[in-house]
């Protein structure tokens, strides 16, 4: 079977694309895998946030219509950049396990957030990400940083910041031993999927068939009940708020918040969702959770967050 595999170009990306594939492999030694490169237009607009550009999936727009024309059979994404809404016909088959779920800090000599001085400057263009910080350490500064983890840690050690926030997997994705402080879930609740490889194809499809089988299905659990609540909720990344699900020996612990953009305001819950319930039920629980966040002021913070952007 021959799959022509679509990928944005950055290094992250094809280190990710490159797991599937090792993955696809240990299926069938006999796979012909060809990689398609595909420039989204989150890659070619650089000068703008994310929240800043118009529409929805940036990274996953051109990949998508490249599915859907039949150019390429699968495509590879950091699962946190594919919009809860998607074109009829693709599905997301298979989800690899998780990595790391967890934000972090790099600073050029190493110093935790804890002890970094007032005035001290953080770079980071999360919404989400720059809320948390403010709450939790309203006395550091904050600059808007966009590009891949090549430029970030450039412009860090260049003197543009004192420190980066970035997810840790792309720097385990990466193989790359940096030091680094992984930043408590307490304070900094990560986004939807952060930490997860997604693999979309179209329904019903070769490509189909095969990716079903190097799905993790825990992990593939957990986005589903982070993807819900984030659709209850709606903002996507225009409103700064963190979901995430784990799997304990008691259950799966389903956590989420939604924050003011200037990190002042908050509205956090969470729940212990029994392993052994039905999917159906899993996914009623995460409703219910994201229902009581806006019922307990969380749908007043996605509209003011949604009114400042767009405003």
């Amino acid at each position: 079977m021959h799959l022509r595999i679509g990928t944005r170009g950055s290094a992250l990306a094809l280190a990710q694309t490159k797991k599937v594939m090792e993955q696809l492999m240990r299926l069938d030694a006999e796979l012909e895998l060809e990689q398609v490169v595909i420039k989204t237009t989150g890659d070619i607009v650089r000068d703008r946030a994310l929240h800043a550009m118009k529409g929805v999936g940036v990274f996953v727009r051109e990949l998508d219509e490249a599915l859907l024309r039949g150019e390429i059979d699968l495509a590879v994404h950091s699962m946190k950049d594919i919009p809860t809404i998607r074109p009829e016909g693709l599905i997301t088959a298979a989800v690899l396990e998780r990595e790391s779920p967890y934000d972090c800090l790099i600073t050029r000599d190493g110093t935790p957030l804890s002890r970094l001085p007032p005035g001290a400057v953080i770079g980071t263009s999360s919404l989400r990400r720059v809320a948390q910080l403010r709450r939790a350490h309203p006395q550091l500064s904050v600059i808007p940083m966009r590009g891949n983890i090549t430029t970030r840690l450039r412009k860090l050690e260049e003197g543009v910041c004192d420190g980066i926030m970035l997810a840790e997997a792309g720097l385990i994705r990466m193989g790359w031993s940096i030091e680094r402080e992984v930043l408590p879930c307490e304070h900094f609740l990560p986004s939807c999927n952060q930490g997860v490889i997604a693999c979309v194809c179209m329904q019903h499809s070769d490509a189909h068939e095969l990716l079903t089988r190097i799905d993790h299905p825990i992990t593939h659990t957990e986005t589903e009940l982070e993807r819900r609540v984030m659709e209850v909720l709606g903002g996507g990344c225009l409103v700064p708020m963190g979901v995430l699900a784990q799997s304990q020996p008691e259950g799966i612990r389903l956590s989420a918040e939604v924050l003011s953009i200037d990190g002042r305001e908050h509205t956090r819950r969470e729940v212990l969702i029994p392993t052994t319930t039905e999917r159906e039920h899993k996914l009623k629980m995460a409703e219910e959770l994201a229902k009581e966040i806006a019922h307990a002021g969380g749908a007043r913070l996605i509209e003011l967050a949604k009114e400042g952007v767009e405003g």
